[in-house]
């Protein structure tokens, strides 16, 4: 590997420094190798990808989900008429 020679300025919040610091130490490296490696695993592409997926995921649970409700509450409904017929009947065998 080529010596570093140029520095690349990165504006974080102490608290995400201290993340970084820390995470950079349990892998034994230091901070600036841990961000090299960071940045060069890291594909937009693959992380697309990935949410695109999630989000057909979430599409398709959604539609699902709302099938089911349409389908509990036309059942509900079926139920409600059956029981005001139930209850008119009652009504007329009593008077």
């Amino acid at each position: 590997m080529a010596a570093a020679t140029e520095r690349v300025p990165v504006l974080m919040t102490p608290a995400e420094k201290k993340r970084v610091v820390s995470k950079a130490n349990k892998a034994g490296l230091t901070t600036g190798e841990y961000m090299r490696r960071a940045a060069e695993g890291y594909r937009p592409a693959d992380d697309d990808k990935a949410l695109e997926a999630m989000i057909n995921e979430m599409n398709k649970a959604t539609r699902n989900a709302e099938t089911a409700i349409d389908d509990a509450l036309a059942f509900v409904a079926a139920s409600n008429k059956r029981i005001a017929q139930m209850e008119k009947k009652a009504k007329g065998r009593k008077s």
